[in-house]
């Protein structure tokens, strides 16, 4: 009876040491779980000296845990000879259980403890740098702002002139615009020294035309050089109002070129060829017209009169424009028309009106302009110059005041003679 009694309660023992088992081991299969995760985290990064060893031991206790599980139907006979070894066999499977759940615990705390110290490294990334962004700074204010009386500026700035001179430069590029300017200085390159170049300045921006675009050549040059004839054609006409048509602009150098001759014969073209709404030529016989002293020479002057350069034989004029009346005009050769004209007959003659003021016999006040072996030349009103003789007190000095009785007038020659009666002492 006594055996029976000890073979029947170690198949108790193993019946509720299976429960215990079944029982146990879904924790063991988490175990592992837990344990595969903290050896994946442990290859990351280097494991804490405490926690490395507790994978190894779930590992083991599940090994030696799923031995009995899978042979509990059919028990080994070692198991059933003796009680002692079985109970020394459940109490190491027994004691670390609950420390494997501790360790489970610790390791989780680890891995919460372990979160916040990698959340300043996302926070490095520029999480708040998004979250919070920067303030732009407002831009300066111009240093050179102009306040206006009304709603638009009355007044032109610096920058307002440049920009209008380089949209006149592209205006007359682009559409052949004729522009309008005064001959500077004549300039020779260092790399040709005999080419001539006429600059112009339209603003900030010099305007460079070659002589070859600046006069036309004449038909004989008389054994001289053709670049001499025409460096001296340019120079003459330094200081003299002309047209000119740009041709090209260099913007970042300030530089231009242009063509005179581009924009005579554009000129020549419509004044000479054109016509009004009736059919009628712009220019004829008999008209007035304002033309532009160019050059000015011993024996006369040379005008520009609407692209054509016309000599007039007068003397001592300066560059400006004037009045003259065209005689003829020769339109057979529509590249080189010919005109005449005259100064005197454009307008009424002042000496004609300037001697209606004047009677012979009555007495006049006047200035002394000149004396000489001719006599004494009085200026009167109008600008007249009345010739005297010398008078028997003495000859008057020059500015002097004097009192002049007319003596005789001639209106062909406009000529007007007198005597002086009286002179006034400079004091």
């Amino acid at each position: 009876m006594a055996t029976k009694k000890k073979d029947a309660i170690p198949d108790e023992e193993m019946l509720l040491e299976q429960q215990a088992i079944a029982e146990e081991q879904p924790l063991s299969q988490t175990g592992s779980d837990v344990a595969s995760e903290e050896v994946s985290r442990a290859e990351e990064s280097p494991p804490a000296p405490d926690e490395s060893p507790a994978p190894q031991t779930d590992s083991e206790n599940t090994d030696s845990e799923r031995i009995p599980a899978e042979d509990a139907l059919d028990p080994p006979a070692s198991i059933a000879d003796s009680q002692t070894e079985t109970e020394a066999a459940e109490k190491p499977a027994e004691g670390p259980a609950p420390a494997r759940r501790t360790r489970k615990t610790r390791s989780k705390k680890s891995e919460s403890d372990a979160e916040p110290e990698k959340a300043p490294e996302h926070a490095s990334d520029g999480v708040e740098g998004e979250a919070k962004p920067r303030r732009r700074r407002a831009a300066p204010r111009p240093a050179s702002a102009v306040v206006a009386i009304d709603d638009r500026l009355g007044v032109e700035t610096e920058a307002d002139k440049a920009r209008n001179d380089l949209l006149d430069l592209v205006e007359s590029l682009k559409t052949k615009r004729i522009l309008t300017g005064t001959i500077q200085g004549v300039e020779r390159p260092a790399d040709n020294p005999s080419r001539s170049l006429a600059v112009i300045y339209h603003g900030d921006y010099k305007i460079i035309i070659p002589a070859e675009e600046a006069v036309e050549p004449p038909s004989d040059f008389r054994g001289r050089l053709p670049e001499d004839v025409l460096h001296y054609m340019v120079t003459k006409r330094l200081g003299a109002e002309i047209d000119f048509i740009v041709k090209g602009i260099d913007g970042k150098a300030g530089l231009a070129v242009g063509s005179r001759l581009e924009a005579m014969a554009a000129k020549r073209r419509e004044y000479y060829f054109g016509s009004d709404r009736d059919g009628n030529n712009l220019l004829y016989e008999g008209i007035c017209a304002e033309a532009r002293v160019v050059s000015v020479i011993r024996a006369g002057i040379f005008v520009d009169l609407f692209g054509l350069e016309v000599y007039i034989p007068l003397r001592e004029l300066s560059y400006q424009r004037i009045l003259v009346k065209i005689l003829s005009i020769d339109r057979s050769d529509r590249a080189h028309p010919k005109v005449s004209a005259s100064i005197k007959q454009a307008g009424e003659n002042p000496y004609e009106k300037a001697l209606r003021r004047y009677t012979v016999g009555n007495r006049y006040v006047g200035t002394v302009s000149m004396v000489d072996m001719n006599g004494v030349f009085v200026a009167l009103d109008g600008g007249i110059d009345c010739l005297c003789s010398y008078p028997k007190r003495g000859r008057p000095p020059r500015g002097a005041r004097v009192t002049v009785r007319i003596l005789g007038i001639n209106n062909d020659s406009n000529r007007i003679w007198g005597a002086i009666t009286h002179i006034a002492t400079p004091r």
